[in-house]
C-alpha cells in the first residue's frame, strides 16, 4: 500500500479549505483517508497562520513510508526545515505551458518579428525616399525659373 501525505479539498464553491491527510494513493482526492495531520486555509492573509501541521504525526507516517506531495512537502519544509530531510520534488514540466499555449506564443513571436522587420524597413525607406525627392525638387526649380524668364520676356 502506497501512502501519500496530501491535501483533501473542502469548503464551498470559491471558498477553498484543505485538510492535509495521510491516504492511500489509490483513493480519490476527497475520498477516504487514514488520518488528518493538518490543514491549509488559503483564504487567510499571508501573514496569518494559513498552514497548521502536526509534525509529530507527520514524522510517524513519514517513518512508515508515507511520502508528501510537492505542495505538502513545501509546507513541511517551511514548518520544519531542519527537523527532517524532506524530499522536495522538482518538476519543471509542471510550470510549462500546454501545447496550445506554446503554439500561441510561437505565433505571437512570429508576428512581433514581422512587425519589427516592417518597422525597420519603414524607418530605412523614408531616408531613401527623401534623397530622390530633394533631387527632383532641385530639378524642377530650374524648369520653373526658365518658365518665369519666358513670361518676363513676353
Amino acid at each position: 500500500m502506497s501512502l501519500k501525505i496530501r491535501m483533501s479539498r473542502g469548503g464551498s464553491k470559491k471558498r477553498p479549505y484543505y485538510r492535509i491527510v495521510v491516504a492511500d494513493s489509490r483513493m480519490p482526492r476527497d475520498g477516504r483517508f487514514i488520518e488528518k495531520v493538518g490543514s491549509y486555509n488559503p483564504m487567510l492573509p499571508k501573514d496569518a497562520e494559513r498552514v497548521k501541521l502536526d509534525m509529530e504525526k507527520i514524522g510517524e507516517w513519514y517513518a512508515k513510508g508515507a511520502r508528501p506531495t510537492d505542495r505538502v512537502a513545501r509546507f513541511m519544509h517551511e514548518a520544519a526545515p531542519d527537523t527532517y530531510a524532506w524530499e522536495r520534488g522538482n518538476n519543471p514540466q509542471k510550470a510549462k505551458p500546454g501545447a496550445k499555449a506554446q503554439e500561441r506564443l510561437a505565433e505571437k513571436a512570429e508576428k512581433e518579428a514581422e512587425l519589427k522587420a516592417a518597422q525597420e524597413e519603414a524607418a530605412a525607406a523614408p531616408a531613401e525616399e527623401e534623397a530622390p525627392a530633394e533631387e527632383a525638387a532641385a530639378e524642377e526649380a530650374p524648369a520653373e525659373e526658365a518658365a518665369e524668364e519666358e513670361k518676363k520676356e513676353d
